[in-house]
């Protein structure tokens, strides 16, 4: 049987062509850490003990901490955060799916911070909350 200049084309394509692998959401990437383990958590007046992923929200962007970055902030968009957790190692992730967040308020902030603050603090919550990531708020000293 003689197949055309055409027909061997669209063999050789067929047969050429790889499928891309597709990368995981930052969803399914953080599924792969256990469930939040509330028992194993510290007592709120220790958050300075905190060894998950802890989160400062600021008016501008929001700081990522972890014991695996040795304690340097990680400045990511509050629509970020989600990929930047589910880049860090299960290791980052001793008490389970849990992070740790503050709001950085302040009483002299302006009226455009605290709307800014609110925003960011709900963008975070929402997109943690869609990938069941359990939040422990921590009190502003303030």
């Amino acid at each position: 049987m003689w197949v055309g200049a055409s027909g061997v084309c669209l063999l050789l394509t067929g047969c050429s062509r790889q499928e891309a692998k597709a990368v995981p959401d930052p969803v399914s990437q953080l599924q792969t850490v256990a469930p939040a383990d509330p028992a194993k958590f510290p007592v709120l007046q220790a958050s300075k003990h905190w060894s998950n992923p802890y989160l400062v929200v600021r008016p501008q962007a929001v700081g990522l901490l972890s014991d695996v970055a040795a304690n340097e902030e990680q400045i990511v968009k509050p629509e970020a955060v989600l990929k930047a957790l589910a880049q860090l190692p299960v290791s980052a992730w001793p008490y389970g799916r849990a992070v740790a967040i503050l709001v950085d308020a302040k009483a002299t902030s302006s009226e455009q911070d605290k709307i800014a603050l609110r925003r960011n603090r709900g963008i975070v919550a929402g997109e943690l909350q869609s990938a069941h990531v359990a939040i422990n708020w921590i009190p502003s000293s303030e």
